[in-house]
């Protein structure tokens, strides 16, 4: 055989393994389908009754359940009063920012008797993650789980536990907390504190009228159990322990983690958290039990001090003590701030991580809160705010990611700004409230494809109201590459990071008074968005979007949007004052 016909014939074998293994992947990619009926319901809690909005009739929502790689189509039927969106919390989406959901950001609201399909891909993520409204607050009731089993053919990479079970942390109100934040913000009230939290939609033994509705797992002696808790909290991080057990921390943001053996657990909203816990213990029931930690204004005492509790309970027969065991000597206390910072300096990667390192792009970001004067029938009011960069975010009226796609002007700037405008010290008290005056915009960051970024948040203690900040990032992890309390050094702070085995997740915390690092490389273009994922702060402004430019070929390239996605018929309404504000509304200040 001639040189050039075993060239075609070797050429036709390398195109006929490539497309058998790129049959083989699809084969093994499953596709899955679920229905959302998300409507009105009525809940007795704390000893009042509400009407509130649920998935499928349940608080929290079905958990969706799904191997590593699978594509998910979940079709959302509003039959509620109000619009929202559903966001697919950690979920990539390679390409495909057209079904992550943030309200303004990459569509619009789901107006009551609609429907909208999201096409959820998969891509690296393995463990747990979750899904929750991503409008207004509507969040609090509008939530659950994601299960995301590895490759069929592959396992964890610990022993394969004996079952699992699924902790949703949440918040409770016992009014209608949209009306009232639609409020407070048209007003500039703080914002709502919640009246208790949960787990698995109950609040527990030490709340009103709850004790015989707490939330109760049984599990066999001797076993070992994965446990996959969500922080689906509104405004709260979050201790966890187990009376009388430890816990093995596996994995974070659908990412392994080195085990470590730990007695309690530290979890900020947004994030979840896979543990494993062997039921080792004498035959009895022990509570499983949450906590804020809190770590703002010391003077301040009116947040959520609730411990709100489950129940393990051994199978067999025995007479169970009266109470059940409560984690006393592990559990630390609300503001308990160094348990907290020893948690999450144990966070490593299993494996040895590709940290990015020749970085293009680099950002210092400063997270504040602010005040703000408007005028308000004549009456000169105080808001507060909050901002990045000194940028306070307000919705457009078109979602930026339609506006980017059509190339259409008018609705976002890109010149959200690298550095803050003025250097100060940031975590010095008794700052001056006019510190920083925020500018109120829809100001974006754009990268091009490929780009290795490294952001810096730092903390602000205008308003002596620094506090930790839960800080995410919508269609990416991240590598958490370092933390620190003060003011970020330049020079000697880089020589501290962790480029070895990082955590890799979706969510980190920007500690009160200090700095977080992060890197990552922008391979999903798109427009995503950054935000602090306390809802009060999103509420505020502390939120911005990367928009993450096309690559050089299709493979690489922005998906065309789907042909349903929901009309951009109305303006925000959740900021009513910030329209005000724009609009040059300022007379007597």
């Amino acid at each position: 055989m001639g040189l050039k016909k075993m060239g075609v014939l070797f050429q036709f074998l390398v195109a006929a393994v490539v497309f058998s293994e790129m049959l083989l992947c699809m084969v093994e990619a499953k596709v899955h389908y679920y229905d959302f009926v998300v409507k009105d319901e009525n809940f007795t809690r704390l000893c009042e009754t509400k009407s509130a909005l649920v998935v499928n009739g349940s608080l929290p929502g079905p958990v969706l359940y799904v191997n590593k790689g699978d594509v998910m189509y979940v079709n959302v039927h509003n039959r509620g009063g109000y619009k929202f969106t559903i966001h697919w919390h950690g979920v990539k989406q390679p390409r495909n920012p057209w079904s992550d959901g943030p309200e303004y950001i990459t569509q619009c609201g789901i107006q009551p008797g609609t429907n909208f399909t999201y096409e959820v891909i998969f891509s690296d993520e393995e463990g747990t993650l979750w899904w929750h409204a991503h409008s207004d607050w509507t969040r609090n009731t509008v939530h659950g789980a994601i299960v995301i089993y590895p490759e069929e053919g592959s396992s964890y990479p610990y022993p394969k536990p004996d079952g699992e079970e699924v902790l949703v942390l949440g918040s409770w109100y016992t009014y209608d907390v949209n009306l009232v934040v639609e409020q407070d913000l048209a007003t500039g009230a703080d914002l709502p504190v919640s009246d208790a939290y949960t787990i698995n939609g109950q609040p527990g033994d030490f709340c009103a009228c709850s004790k015989e509705s707490t939330y109760r797992w049984q599990v066999d002696y001797g076993k070992t159990y994965l446990i996959r808790i969500v922080n689906a909290i509104m405004n709260s991080e979050a201790f966890f322990a187990i009376a009388g057990h430890n816990l093995t921390v596996v994995g974070m943001d659908a990412s392994y983690l080195k085990p470590f053996i730990t007695s309690y657990i530290t979890i900020g909203p947004g994030q979840t958290m896979d543990v494993l816990v062997t039921a080792n213990q004498s035959f009895g029931q022990y509570y499983m039990a949450a906590r804020q930690f809190y770590t703002d204004k010391a003077i301040f005492t009116e947040y959520d001090k609730t411990n709100v509790t489950a129940i393990l309970e051994y199978k067999g027969n025995y007479t169970p003590p009266d109470p059940p065991s409560f984690p006393s000597d592990t559990l630390p206390s609300y503001a308990d701030y160094p348990a907290g910072i020893t948690f999450r300096n144990k966070l490593r990667s299993l494996d040895k991580q590709d940290v990015p390192k020749n970085i293009t792009t680099q950002m210092y970001i400063v997270a504040s809160q602010n005040q703000f004067l408007f005028n308000s029938s004549g009456n000169v009011t105080i808001s507060l705010a909050a901002s990045l960069n000194n940028v306070t975010w307000v919705n457009p009226k078109m979602d930026v990611l339609h506006a980017y796609y059509s190339n259409m002007s008018g609705f976002y700037t890109e010149d959200f700004p690298d550095m803050p405008p003025n250097f100060y010290d940031f975590v010095a008290e008794g700052l001056p409230v006019n510190t920083t005056q925020s500018l109120m915009g829809t100001k974006v960051k754009v990268l091009e494809y490929g780009e290795e970024v490294e952001m810096v948040f730092q903390s602000s203690n205008v308003l002596n109201a620094s506090e930790d900040h839960p800080m995410h990032l919508h269609g990416h992890s991240f590598y958490a590459v370092g933390a620190g309390g003060g003011n970020f050094d330049f020079e000697e702070d880089p020589k501290t990071y962790n480029l070895v085995d990082p955590p890799y997740v979706n969510t980190a915390t920007l500690p009160k008074n200090g700095w977080l690092a992060v890197r990552f490389k922008a391979l999903n273009p798109g427009v995503w968005l950054w935000h602090c994922h306390l809802d009060r702060h999103l509420s505020w402004g502390m939120d911005t979007v990367i928009i993450v430019k096309n690559g050089g070929t299709p493979e690489t390239s922005l998906r065309e949007p789907p042909a349903t996605m929901p009309a951009c018929s109305d303006p925000p309404t959740i900021q009513l004052w910030k329209s005000e504000f724009v609009s040059g509304n300022l007379r007597g200040r």
